[in-house]
Order: C-alpha cells, then sequence, then structure tokens
C-alpha cells in the first residue's frame, strides 16, 4: 500500500467511525479529514497513484448526502467536486448554527442547504421575538417601577413637595411606614416575609444597615432617590432674591483664576483718512479683571436609629430639604453682605466711593429724588478706559418696609404730594423692585442702605460662580463612624466675586422706623 492509498484509507477510517455512531465528524476529526484532503492532493499532484473503486472521500461524502441518480458513477472530478462541496456545507451549517446557539447535526444529517438552514434560523428569530401586540412600549424593569413609586410615596407625604403626576403605584405605597416599605424591599429580595413580619423594628434597622455598601439594595437606594429629589425641589423653590441682580457664572476647578482674564476696550475714536492717506494701526487696550475662586460648603445628617423606629417620614422628606435651602440662603446672605459691608475690592478701594461715582453720600429713603440721583449717577460712570459707558438701571433693592412707597413712586402719573399736578418723570420707569428681610437683619437698629443695578447686558456687578455649573447640593451616603443610623453627606461649591464697580449704585439709607 502506497502513501496515496494509506492517506485514503485513513479517511475512510474516520467517515465509517461517525456513520456507525450516526453522527457527523467532531470538530477534531474534521480537521484530520481537512488535513488528509491537502495531503491527498498534494500526493496527487506529484504523480501519485489512487486504487481503484470509490475513494473514502467519495464515502463520506455519501455518508450525509444523496447524489443526483444521474451522476456519472467513478468519475473523479465530479467525486472531487462533491467532496469539496460538501465540507463547504458542513462548515458553513456548523458556523451558522454555533452563532445562534443551535445544534447542527440534524441539520448536516438530514442533506439540509446552507440556504434552508437560514431560513430556520430566521422563522425561529421571528418567533422568539414577536412583539405581544401593537401597542409595545419600552419600560424600565419591575424593580425600577417598584423603586420609584416608593420614592414618590414618601414625597407625597411631605407638603412642601410637589410630586408631578405620581402613579396609581405611588398612591398605594403612599400608607406605608418605613417599617413596611423595609419589610416590602427585604422580601423583594429574596428574604422570608413572616420572618421579617416577626423582627422587632430594632432587628429589621440592624437588617437594613448590613446592605449599605450592597449597591442592588432597595432600601437606601429609595432613601437616597427621596432625600435627592426632595433636595431639588426645595433648593429651587426657597424664595431668595440674589438671583434678580447678580450674574451668573461657571469654573472648571478650586484654583484661583490665572492673570490672563481681561477685559478688551480702550480702542479709541476712529480717525479721518485723507485723501492718499495711510491708516495708522492700533492695538486695543486691556484691564485686568478680578480673580475669582470656588469654596466647598457642606453639611452632614444622619437617619438615625430613633427615626426609623419611630417612624420618621419627614426627616427623609423634610430635613435634606431644610438643608438645601439653607445652602441657597447661605448665597443669599454673602451677596448682601458684600453690598453692605462695602469692604475693599480688587483695585485697593470699596466697592462703593466716590472715586467709583456709585455711592450717594446723603443717605435717606427711597424718594422719587434719590431714586433720580441714583440713575444719574450711573449714568455717568466710565469704563475702565475713561470712555462712557451705557448704563440701563433695571433693579431697585431695597430692604422690606419701602415696597409700597416705590409702588407709589414708579406707579403714580404725577409727582406725589405737588399741587401743580406735575408730570412724574419716573412714571412707569422699568425698575424691578427687589426687597430683602437680610438687609434689615444685617442693619438692626441702624440706617439701612439700598442700592441700584444695572441689566447685566451692561455691567458685571457681581457674579456667582458654581463648579462645572452644578447649582443644586451634591447628596452621598456614608458610614460615620459612631452614628446609629444612615449618614449623608451634601456639599455644593460656590464662589462670590466683585467683576466690577459700574453698574451698581448704594444710598447710604436712613432708620427705617419698626411699625
Amino acid at each position: 500500500m502506497n502513501k496515496l492509498q494509506q492517506l485514503l484509507a485513513r479517511q475512510q477510517a474516520l467517515v465509517d467511525a461517525a456513520r456507525s455512531a450516526n453522527r457527523s465528524m467532531t470538530e477534531a476529526e474534521q480537521s484530520e479529514f481537512d488535513d488528509l484532503q491537502r495531503q491527498i492532493d498534494e500526493e496527487r499532484a506529484n504523480g501519485g497513484q489512487e486504487r481503484q473503486g470509490q475513494s473514502a472521500a467519495t464515502a463520506a461524502t455519501a455518508t450525509t448526502t444523496n447524489p443526483p441518480a444521474d451522476a456519472p458513477a467513478g468519475a473523479p472530478a465530479d467525486n472531487e467536486r462533491a467532496i469539496q462541496a460538501e465540507r463547504d456545507r458542513v462548515s458553513e451549517i456548523t458556523a451558522l448554527c454555533r452563532d445562534f446557539d443551535l445544534q447542527p447535526d440534524e441539520y448536516i444529517r438530514n442533506g439540509t442547504t446552507v440556504d434552508a438552514v437560514q431560513a430556520a434560523i430566521i422563522q425561529r428569530l421571528r418567533a422568539d421575538n414577536a412583539p405581544i401586540g401593537s401597542n409595545v412600549r419600552v419600560t424600565g424593569s419591575g424593580e425600577d417601577d417598584f423603586r420609584r413609586d416608593a420614592t414618590d410615596a414618601l414625597l407625597l407625604r411631605c407638603a412642601r413637595v410637589n410630586v408631578q403626576n405620581p402613579t396609581d403605584g405611588a398612591r398605594q405605597l403612599q400608607g406605608m411606614s418605613l417599617r413596611d416599605l423595609a419589610i416590602e424591599c427585604l422580601s423583594r429580595e429574596g428574604q422570608n416575609a413572616n420572618s421579617l413580619l416577626r423582627m422587632s423594628s430594632d432587628d429589621l434597622y440592624a437588617q437594613l444597615c448590613r446592605q449599605f455598601y450592597n449597591p442592588t439594595a432597595a432600601f437606601p437606594a429609595i432613601m437616597d432617590q427621596t432625600i435627592r429629589k426632595s433636595i431639588v425641589e426645595l433648593y429651587n423653590h426657597v424664595p431668595t432674591t440674589f438671583q434678580a441682580f447678580t450674574t451668573k457664572g461657571t469654573l472648571k476647578d478650586f484654583k484661583q483664576t490665572a492673570d490672563h482674564e481681561y477685559v478688551i476696550g480702550g480702542v479709541g475714536d476712529w480717525l479721518l483718512v485723507p485723501e492718499n492717506g495711510e491708516l495708522k494701526p492700533d492695538m486695543p487696550r486691556t484691564e485686568l479683571l478680578p480673580q475669582r475662586k470656588l469654596d466647598t460648603y457642606g453639611k452632614q445628617f444622619s437617619m438615625t436609629r430613633q427615626a426609623f423606629i419611630n417612624d420618621d417620614i419627614g426627616f427623609i422628606t423634610e430635613v435634606p430639604g431644610l438643608y438645601a435651602e439653607a445652602a441657597k440662603k447661605t448665597i443669599d446672605k454673602q451677596v448682601y453682605k458684600i453690598l453692605f459691608d462695602n469692604k475693599t475690592i480688587f483695585d485697593g478701594k470699596p466697592l462703593f466711593d466716590d472715586s467709583h461715582r456709585n455711592l450717594i453720600k446723603t443717605g435717606s429713603k427711597p424718594t422719587q429724588t434719590a431714586i433720580q440721583a441714583m440713575i444719574l449717577k450711573m449714568q455717568q460712570q466710565k469704563d475702565q478706559f475713561g470712555e462712557a459707558i451705557y448704563i440701563t438701571p433695571r433693579t431697585i433693592v431695597v430692604p422690606v418696609g419701602y415696597e409700597f412707597d416705590l409702588a407709589v413712586i414708579l406707579r403714580s402719573a404725577q409727582v406725589v404730594g405737588s399741587n401743580n399736578n406735575d408730570i412724574n418723570p419716573l412714571y412707569n420707569y422699568p425698575l424691578q423692585i427687589v426687597q430683602s428681610p437680610v438687609l434689615n437683619v444685617l442693619a438692626g437698629t441702624n440706617e439701612c442702605p439700598w442700592f441700584m443695578f444695572a441689566d447685566n447686558a451692561s455691567a458685571r456687578g457681581i457674579q456667582v460662580d458654581y463648579l462645572n455649573g452644578q447649582e443644586t447640593p451634591t447628596v452621598r451616603r456614608m458610614e460615620a463612624p459612631g452614628v446609629l443610623g444612615f449618614t449623608w453627606d451634601m456639599w455644593l461649591d460656590w464662589g462670590i466675586s466683585v467683576r466690577d464697580f459700574r453698574g451698581i449704585c448704594r444710598n447710604k439709607g436712613a432708620k427705617i422706623e419698626a411699625e
């Protein structure tokens, strides 16, 4: 037996083994079969002689497919093409079935074509992924819906938080106590509900505390989400007034802003160019802007063991919001303190100073004469380069006690107290009235100043910066040593700076008589 005959015999043995077991060849057998075929092809190319009769490759083809009845028997070229076609069919079917987690054996034994296998796979995918109805919509998982409903249910019990469009699920959970909610969460996670019901509130709380670092635990996640919603809702509705006359900015880090912040201006007047004259070069002048810097402010609070046992839902829904309100009121107080204290700013002079042309020396309460004097004072201010600026007064900021007087001054067609029906020049003057009790508290029994601001488009004034534009406090659950309870850290990053003294004016004011 020559080498070619030995290779063919080994191929026949592989085919006979698969046939006797009523299966297709394994991956290892197929690999060996293909390797033998390459050697056979090489032997034939080198002039080797094949024994008479049906080759092993032809037999392999016969085990898996039925050749056409009119195929010429013993034609070597036809046999080789049939062998190659069968190998390709088996390979493609095996790859297709592997991609879609199917068994290829039945398709191979039955002589199924590749196209038929592809059609069968598509039909199966259609059956497995068919839509249930025409109005299909993608929703979150049932657990996500439960957590959302539980959060809204807790917030519904807080009169100060407005829950938009609560679901029926939230309404159903609204009467749950913290203990009931804890049992529901733990039972959903696989714990025995009857055992949980028999636990004391203290033992149940200890069970919840063990879930502190479990990212999939429902009860801590519901607490976190409730607190965040409460913070955002209550923070946004704090009736502070600093937003009416300050600008808002953003910084990306806590470094003091670099010295390359400049204001560009001072280009001067255009020059006459005579006939055949020459255009003269010019360079705009710049002035360094004041530096800005952020600081971090924060608080820490806990839902204590006693609060859980006492079912103090108000702690979860209201206390975090109170801290958020305090953060915004802190910003408000800091802004007004800058106005009231009148400390030295970036140019080494007080914010309100004669040299800044933004101070009315003779203090008084708001009157028509005093308001007109402030408007004129502001409109005569100059920019950093000595040029006239265009100031449009828009906001008058006063302590509590002058609101009604201002309404008369700005809404009366005639001068108040005039017997000649003099026209009031301030009638319908576009001034927004802002009053703040913070000024009253800062002044106490002393004179209380009041102020006028230009619109933000014509003056920088005072700016409140936030880290990356984040205006609401961030909250994060923490584990505090020695604290029996869930603990949350809350913080907000902001900085307040005087960007320019122009566009602001101060009247020293007068004592406000208490009613």
